[in-house]
């Protein structure tokens, strides 16, 4: 899963990215509103978070560009701006969430886990698949009640194609939502850690959850096992 970061004050910035790394997501951060607007409108990302007061271009310019591009992006806003009328503003330009600073970063993360189910229809951290479960708060997987032992990569791409369970993902959308270069997904990595998944996952002797679709991708469903 990746979020986009722009935020000026490095600090602010340095702990939020951390955060969200920590709590498994990836994270391109910047700290100028042209290199933001650049990155938002040339990636995909499952949530951005911006700050209104940026140099270059404000948050509120770089917003309403997205919207008016139909770019639906969950985007939360995070201003020391903290009057009603301003927060009415940035949620009518299109924001998703506004958060006030200074906030508690548990805070924020629990509004990008919201935002991110939103996103994909989910209306529980817990995905179940199946007989597979991913508990995306403890970044913990099982299957058949047998706990998954992954890696950070591994639970990264199972868990973008669980949140689209039943779509055909492409070896370049999980490239792009997985790595943190954007350039090193490519296929064959792809390919290789798909195939370490389906190891883990299938080594009780399960059906396979992970169905390759030649010349397209994946796809991760209860109904292909």
């Amino acid at each position: 899963m990746r979020c986009l970061l722009v935020e000026d004050y490095l600090p602010l910035r340095e702990s939020i990215r951390e955060c969200l790394r920590e709590a498994g997501y990836v994270v391109d951060d910047y700290g100028s509103g042209d290199e933001g607007q650049w990155s938002a409108e040339n990636h995909e990302y499952e949530v951005i978070i911006l700050d209104i007061m940026l140099p270059e271009v404000d948050g509120l310019t770089i917003l309403r560009s997205l919207r008016k591009q139909h770019d639906k992006t969950p985007v939360i806003l995070i201003s020391a701006r903290d009057a009603v009328e301003q927060r009415v503003d940035g949620l009518d330009a299109g924001a998703d969430d506004y958060l006030v600073k200074p906030f508690e970063l548990i805070e924020l993360l629990a509004r990008v886990r919201a935002l991110t189910r939103r996103r994909y229809d989910r209306e529980s951290p817990t995905i179940r698949i199946g007989d597979l479960i991913i508990d995306s708060l403890r970044k913990r997987a099982f299957r058949a009640e047998r706990e998954i032992s992954l890696t950070r990569l591994e639970y990264r791409i199972l868990a973008y194609l669980a949140h689209r369970e039943g779509q055909v993902v492409s070896r370049a959308e999980i490239g792009e939502h997985v790595y943190q270069d954007h350039d090193s997904g490519n296929s064959n990595k792809v390919d290789v850690y798909i195939s370490y998944l389906r190891r883990k996952l299938n080594a009780g002797g399960e059906p396979d959850l992970i169905q390759t679709i030649r010349g397209l991708g994946y796809v991760i469903s209860a109904e292909t096992a």
